[in-house]
């Protein structure tokens, strides 16, 4: 059986991790059964890349998300009816905490009654079976895998299914909703789920989608990987007439969607995740007048903080473009501190529509040169730890001195930018240390010593004078051979006169 926990631990990012953690916590602080639902563990299993953290929990999420907001989250929209609170977590994490409900219909198409329930029947209620899979946050059932539609089977043969036969009946919308999810994902539709869908289609449910709900759908587009080829799947589909007849007519504007999505690459790739909202919107209206975008986000009930930021967008980014290509960052320095500041979707705007080659180069070096070395100053720290410098306001000063520096192009390899942290804190290399005369004449002491004491090959008394040669001649080679002076010669041995006084006795 797959250990889900450790899956997710290994493919959640770091934020992403720490919002999963403090969820358990506050489980176990206010008494509170808490699953991860929906996409992330739909994105976990397929192997996608989890964008949001949707979290279901057997009670009122309200107190849940007052606690979420003392560390740093934002409430982006509460439905208080519902108990559904969207959210940006700590950490800038997407995601949202849902009340377990289930939904009792009447009739097919009528409004549902909602009551508050248990996990089971939340799951049950969903509308397609790879959303209906959750997985335990608690203590005592911690990382279960709750699937009651069996979404997993669906996932493995790829394709999306309703869980009800009236599923499009009762809520339209899940009409583009499919759809989506098919062009996101490259599924298709399980083959009851796609009579149930061309039916829905020939009864015309697609004219009765809610605005408000439409409007949501084409709000989700801008946080997909894919909107143009999930824009162009609506139009195969003739659903675009469900968010916009004028834009069914007009045609979204596909080669500024394809712009801006290489514009987000290039951010990607810099290590910035831009919010695409106004300019993935933007596009996909671009055909559309001034006053039609307007009117058409409010038929949509888009709120007016948002329908600012699409309509404003060109303007913004116009600022933008003007203060870059002027005097006020024509430093490196000044370049980059007021990019650092800059909306990056204000940027991947910029990168995708506007011909001041100016600002775009500004915005290009930005990216491929001054924040790759903005993320290589750990490795000047390090170097000005090892120095000797101790942390404190002007640890940071040098450091900050040196990325200055090299904005301007200069110490940029380790060899110049060791010599400016030198010269920056004052920290002067160290002297080369010199011989020591005295304890190199202690050294030679015990090589004399050694050279006395050189062992002499003696030939055996009345050994012949040839021998007596040879074991002169072992002795100076062996001495040679350690680098040493030659040991002094034996006397000359006297074994030849005894034998011949021996011989005049006899």
């Amino acid at each position: 059986m797959p250990d889900y926990m450790y899956m997710l631990e290994s493919r959640l990012s770091a934020e992403q991790r720490a919002v999963l953690v403090r969820m358990q916590e506050l489980g176990v602080e206010t008494s509170t059964n808490v699953y991860l639902t929906g996409g992330a563990v739909r994105d976990l299993i397929s192997g996608m890349s989890i964008r949001d953290l949707d979290f279901t929990v057997e009670g009122n999420p309200s107190r849940l998300a007052r606690e979420l907001e003392k560390g740093g989250g934002r409430v982006v929209e509460e439905d208080e009816k519902l108990r559904h609170v969207d959210m940006i977590f700590s950490g800038d994490v997407d995601g949202s905490i849902e009340a377990a409900r289930e939904e009792i219909y009447a009739r097919p198409g009528a409004r549902p009654e909602t009551r508050w329930s248990t996990i089971m029947e939340d799951l049950r209620r969903r509308d397609f079976s790879l959303n209906a899979i959750a997985i335990s946050l608690n203590a005592a059932s911690r990382g279960l895998l709750l699937d009651p539609t069996n979404g997993l089977a669906d996932l493995e043969s790829r394709e999306v299914r309703t869980l009800s036969i009236h599923s499009f009946t009762n809520q339209p919308v899940r009409l583009l909703r499919a759809i989506r999810y098919c062009a996101r994902m490259e599924f298709k539709l399980e083959s009851r789920t796609e009579d149930w869908f061309n039916l829905a289609l020939e009864r015309g449910l697609q004219e009765s989608i809610p605005l408000a709900e439409a409007g949501n759908e084409l709000r989700q587009l801008a946080r997909e990987d894919k909107p143009v080829q999930i824009l162009k799947a609506w139009e195969a589909r003739r659903l675009l007439e469900a968010v916009s007849a004028l834009l069914a007519k007009r045609h979204p504007h596909y080669e500024m969607l394809a712009r801006i999505l290489r514009a987000r690459d290039d951010l990607a790739a810099a290590g910035i995740r831009p919010r695409l909202f106004a300019p993935v919107t933007y596009a996909a209206l671009g055909k559309l007048k001034d006053r039609e975008l307007s009117t058409t986000l409010h038929r949509l009930e888009y709120r007016q903080q948002e329908i600012e930021a699409v309509t404003s967008l060109e303007e913004r980014a116009q600022k933008i473009t003007a203060t870059l290509a002027g005097r006020k960052t024509s430093a490196p320095t000044e370049a980059y501190a007021f990019l650092e500041k800059a909306p990056a979707e204000l940027l991947a705007a910029i990168l995708a529509e506007s011909s001041n080659s100016k600002a775009v180069g500004k915005i290009r070096t930005y990216l491929n040169k001054w924040r790759p070395l903005r993320q290589a100053l750990p490795a000047a720290i390090l170097e000005l730890e090892s120095i000797g410098m101790a942390h404190g306001p002007k640890f940071d000063k040098v450091i900050d001195d040196l990325f200055q520096a090299q904005l301007q192009g200069k110490a940029r390899n380790p060899e110049l930018r060791l010599k400016l942290l030198r010269k920056l804190s004052g920290i002067k290399e160290p002297p080369k240390k010199k011989a020591d005369e005295k304890g190199k004449r202690l050294a030679e002491k015990p090589k004399k010593k050694l050279v006395g004491k050189q062992p002499v090959v003696s030939p055996a008394p009345g050994a012949p004078v040839e021998s007596q040669k040879t074991a002169e001649t072992l002795a100076r080679l062996q001495a040679a051979r350690k680098g040493k002076a030659s040991a002094p010669a034996p006397p000359p041995a006297k074994a030849p006169k005894a034998k011949a006084s021996a011989a005049r006795k006899r």
